[in-house]
């Protein structure tokens, strides 16, 4: 069965005029939680357990698409800590003054970045999986992250002719979205393969495939090239209460590396997925979402605070616009 469609998608116009796509699940009217998908991923890549526990639990869950992917607008951040100026356009243009965060291995870098540069307005931070630093006095990472240290420069030099490769290459697999899926899906590990073999599951990241990375494929190259230059800040200076959920059987960031990337932050709890992989934490996201309410309600007091909105008639100001 194909999985269900947003309730609402579109795109917000950033003052450059650039824009970002999202895609909205759950209460418009709650409090909101920025969603910062995987590497690859796109506007659609929440599970349908995490948008059935917005709706239950009355948040406003918008996941984010990054540049160069989908209806975002290809764009290269010097660095990590950089998207957070965007995003606190983002939330002002949905209307929130405070709001949280939750990333999913290729996102946690950039969720982590929101809640130290924006550490009035970001309550609480998710992160399921997250990708760890690869240099600096913080370097934890080894293994198949830390290749992005390693082809920094490389992946910098190819960004544009690879993203185009990859943009055509998803376009042409499109028609065969589900047996490409299944097919990477036998290059993973079991606990992996098992994820996959939901048919929800599946049809989430069917979806998300063909809406998102269909149109166009680059942020996965943007994506690698920050993880393997410094992110712009320490996790030692991340001044916001953090979840960190992580399976014990990930091969892409192994459990201790995560912990130790974990043990460094000021205000976080670390919660181990026994018997799961790198994609078990997709799992969770109903965990994570009750976690992020319960949170919310002890520190921000309630209801959601709304700032005014923008004036509609600026177009440098302009809101969400649907995505044709």
């Amino acid at each position: 069965m194909p999985s269900p469609p947003p309730p609402l998608e579109g795109t917000i116009q950033l003052p450059d005029r650039r824009r970002l796509g999202y895609a909205e699940f759950g209460d418009p009217t709650g409090p909101l939680v920025l969603w910062f998908h995987g590497t690859p991923g796109a506007r659609r890549q929440v599970p349908l357990v995490g948008r059935r526990a917005a709706e239950r639990l009355g948040l406003r869950l918008v996941c984010l698409e990054r540049p160069g992917v989908g209806a975002s607008t290809d764009h290269t951040y010097p660095q990590v800590r950089d998207i957070s100026d965007d995003v606190a356009l983002v939330a002002d243009r949905l209307g929130h003054d405070r709001f949280m965060v939750a990333g999913l291995s290729g996102g946690g870098p950039y969720a982590l970045a929101c809640a130290h540069d924006l550490p009035s307005r970001v309550v609480a931070v998710a992160l399921l999986g997250s990708v760890v630093p690869t240099v600096d006095d913080e370097e934890l990472a080894e293994g198949p992250v830390a290749l992005t240290r390693q082809w920094n420069d490389t992946l910098r030099l190819v960004r544009v002719p690879v993203g185009l490769g990859l943009t055509a290459l998803v376009r042409a697999a499109t028609p065969f979205a589900a047996l490409a899926l299944a097919a990477f899906a036998r290059l993973l590990p079991p606990a992996d393969r098992e994820v996959l073999g939901d048919p929800d599951m599946a049809a989430m990241f069917v979806d998300d495939f063909v809406s998102g990375t269909g149109r166009q494929c680059r942020a996965v190259l943007n994506d690698l090239i920050l993880f393997g230059r410094p992110w712009g800040f320490r996790l030692a200076d991340v001044d916001v209460p953090v979840t960190w959920w992580h399976g014990d059987r990930d091969p892409f960031v192994p459990i201790e590396q995560a912990y130790r990337a974990a043990s460094l932050l000021p205000d976080v709890a670390f919660v181990v997925r026994p018997g799961e992989s790198h994609l078990g934490e997709f799992a969770a996201a109903d965990e994570v979402l009750t976690t992020l309410g319960g949170v919310w309600d002890s520190e921000a007091g309630g209801p959601a605070t709304v700032v005014a909105l923008p004036d509609l008639d600026d177009p440098a100001a302009s809101g969400p616009v649907g995505i044709s």
